[in-house]
């Protein structure tokens, strides 16, 4: 055995599998630093639920909106075609986006007008107040619901009788299109101002005080710093809580079904309550999945042009 030369051959053929090895567990540890590959671990639980929960079900309903009746044969777009030649179905879609828009809207003026009152409030006060204007949004939609159809109903309404009392004459709140639609858009109003409340009181209670008072000093009033500081500064949360609000609104199913079954003569149906009317009642579930599935494109256009608000002013802040 040469001493010299079998010496050097080996610690020649030795220091690379020690380089190397230390490369690969130096890289993995840079890998496990990175605070992306932290985030992406951490949320692939969520990815997975969101994955089967949202993802599978909607790739479905999508395959599922191509058959026909009878879930035989591939009929490519052919129900949307027929949905669309429906004169029923094109009210329909006017509906939703009328009832939708306005509730929203109302959602946001009143929600804004609450979180602004109590946000003058002094603290002490404002847990009582917070707890009881979140009681509609606390309370089951169906549950609510049930009572605001006793106070619309047209033989014991409690509203009517209101009314009667200043001389005015009861109104059929659900025995007409549109006072029925006025009904409906009500009652969501009544259900989901508190969240728009509690989501702008905490954007308000965010806005630096140092700000009010600089304007106070250069004589703005109240108006004025109304609209150049507290809506500048709330302008993302209003975007982010419209949206949502408006994808939850669209997808709305159990006031409309509790309070007017889609009555009178189609009038205040929603996709979501004719989807289930015309894909469970009648049985024909392609359809009532194309039904549900044209809210799609609407809510992803909206999703498009109110995030890109969002990102192009967290671009000019940063």
């Amino acid at each position: 055995m040469a001493p010299d030369g079998t010496a050097r051959v080996l610690e020649a053929g030795t220091v690379p599998r020690a380089t190397g090895r230390s490369v690969r567990v130096s890289s993995l540890r840079r890998l496990a630093r990175r605070r992306s590959t932290i985030a992406f671990v951490m949320t692939l639980p969520l990815i997975l639920v969101i994955a089967g929960l949202v993802a599978w079900p909607a790739a479905w309903a999508i395959y599922l909106s191509t058959l026909n009746r009878r879930m035989t044969a591939n009929i490519g777009l052919d129900n949307y075609l027929i949905l669309l030649e429906s004169e029923s179905f094109r009210m329909i879609i006017w509906q939703s986006c009328f009832f939708a828009i306005t509730a929203v809207l109302l959602k946001a003026l009143i929600g804004f007008w609450l979180a602004h009152m109590l946000h003058h409030i002094p603290t002490r006060g404002q847990r009582k107040w917070r707890g009881m204007l979140l009681i509609p949004w606390v309370i089951p939609p169906a549950l609510s619901t049930l009572g605001w159809w006793w106070m619309f109903d047209p033989s014991y309404s409690s509203i009517n009788w209101l009314i009667n009392v200043f001389g005015f004459p009861s109104i059929p709140w659900l025995g007409t299109p549109w006072w029925a639609r006025i009904a409906v858009i009500m009652v969501n109003v009544w259900y989901g101002a508190p969240f728009f409340m509690i989501m702008y009181l905490a954007a308000l209670k965010s806005v630096p005080e140092q700000l009010y008072e600089a304007a106070a000093i250069d004589g703005a009033t109240s108006w004025q710093k109304l609209r150049f500081i507290t809506l500048p500064m709330m302008r993302n949360i209003i975007s982010i809580t419209v949206l949502f609000s408006l994808i939850v609104t669209f997808a709305n199913y159990d006031i409309v079904r509790v309070l007017t079954n889609g009555g009178p003569r189609d009038t205040t149906h929603l996709f979501a309550t004719y989807a289930f009317q015309v894909g469970i009642l009648s049985g024909n579930l392609p359809r009532g999945a194309a039904v549900s599935l044209f809210m799609l494109p609407i809510l992803a256009v909206a999703a498009f042009f109110i995030l890109r608000g969002v990102t192009r002013r967290v671009k000019e802040v940063g």
